[in-house]
């Protein structure tokens, strides 16, 4: 089979590049082992311009936002579901100091424009403790990650550019300006496995900071609400009648796929300080996020294989990061075009030439 690239890896970061590049025109193989645990499959996929305790001004929001919005929208009018949720996030205070902080922030511009004035908090009231009222941050809410998996899957197992395999290293074949994998040659290998990557030979020196994470699906009883809810934890409405994902933990120690009932007790304690209603448990979900040590992504050509790439260090916002920086990466692969200093991984090409020395000591 000849194709243009070869995606090993169908989290959103495979997902997405290989639907960028197919969109463009480009031939794209998609290589995946859907028996390895994936983070993707358990992301909430929530994006939002405000983040963390301080609110801080999500990384290049302005940008990356309605980039992705107008690819999302694109994607699910193609694929023929529903991919993109569009809601406000609510964060009530937990104390009066807290809401001091917080409406004080929103004296700045660029926060400002993101606050609904006026929060609605006596809607939230039956449901969301809130003595201290709360704000409304916009241009917010959650692409439906698992669902746009599975949707990317059918859509190349239909076009017969869908291999289900174990990538294996060792069945690279080098050629003067392609590449071959067992019977597949292009032009370019572009890995997208998240934290997989950390045993990949070719980029397996890059500075990885992997995070575990887990979260659950619970029924909320009489919970009518479709906007997210934060208050150091978040709730995620799913569907409209109580579905919603609580979450989510980090954990940078015993980065395993298991699920614990410590994690579980942790998010029920938690959602249950702000939470007035009843839920149920019915699943719990565990991933390791591939975040990185400067926590920007990992894109870019290997410093000695120029047939080779990599899409990946994506952490915790890969659903507004991957539409935007793959259209980098082919950008700088097909045109020539330079990727953002702060993404591309020459910035780190110093600890590959390093490795290599201290794998050959006289080099």
């Amino acid at each position: 089979m000849t194709a243009d690239y070869l995606v090993v890896g169908q989290g959103i970061a495979g997902s997405v590049l290989a639907w960028s590049l197919d969109k463009l025109g480009y031939k794209v193989v998609i290589l995946d082992d859907p028996s390895l645990p994936s983070s993707s499959k358990a992301s909430a996929g929530v994006f939002n311009p405000l983040t963390g305790k301080k609110m801080n001004r999500t990384w290049m929001s302005e940008e990356l936002f309605p980039f992705a919005w107008n690819f999302y929208e694109d994607m699910q009018n193609v694929l023929h579901t529903n991919l993109l949720h569009f809601c406000n996030i609510y964060r009530p205070f937990r104390n009066v100091e807290e809401q001091n902080s917080y409406l004080s922030k929103t004296a700045d511009p660029f926060t400002e424009k993101y606050v609904l004035e006026g929060a609605e908090n006596e809607k939230f009231a039956p449901f969301i403790e809130n003595p201290f009222g709360g704000l409304q941050i916009t241009d917010a809410g959650w692409v439906d990650c698992a669902e746009m998996l599975e949707s990317i899957k059918t859509f190349f197992i239909e076009k017969n550019q869908y291999v289900i395999d174990r990538f294996d290293y060792q069945k690279i074949e080098f050629q003067e300006s392609a590449v071959s994998y067992k019977n597949i040659k292009v032009k370019k290998i572009l890995f997208c496995e998240g934290y997989e990557a950390l045993q990949n030979p070719f980029f397996g020196w890059l500075p990885f900071n992997p995070v575990k994470g887990e979260s659950l699906i619970a029924l909320i009883e009489d919970y009518p609400l479709t906007e997210i809810i934060n208050q150091g934890t978040i709730i995620v409405p799913i569907d409209g009648k109580g579905k919603c994902r609580l979450g989510a933990t980090y954990s940078w120690d015993d980065l395993d796929w298991e699920t614990t009932a410590a994690a579980r007790e942790l998010l029920e304690d938690k959602i249950t300080t702000y939470l007035k209603k009843p839920f149920q448990v019915i699943q719990q979900q565990a991933g390791i996020r591939p975040s990185t040590d400067d926590r920007r992504p990992f894109v870019g050509i290997h410093p000695e294989q120029p047939q080779l790439a990599i899409f990946n260090g994506l952490g915790t916002k890969g659903v507004t990061l991957a539409p935007f920086f793959a259209n980098e990466l082919i950008g700088n692969m097909e045109e020539g075009k330079e990727l953002n200093a702060e993404v591309n991984i020459e910035r780190f090409f110093s600890l590959y030439f390093r490795s290599q020395k201290e794998l050959i000591p006289n080099k």
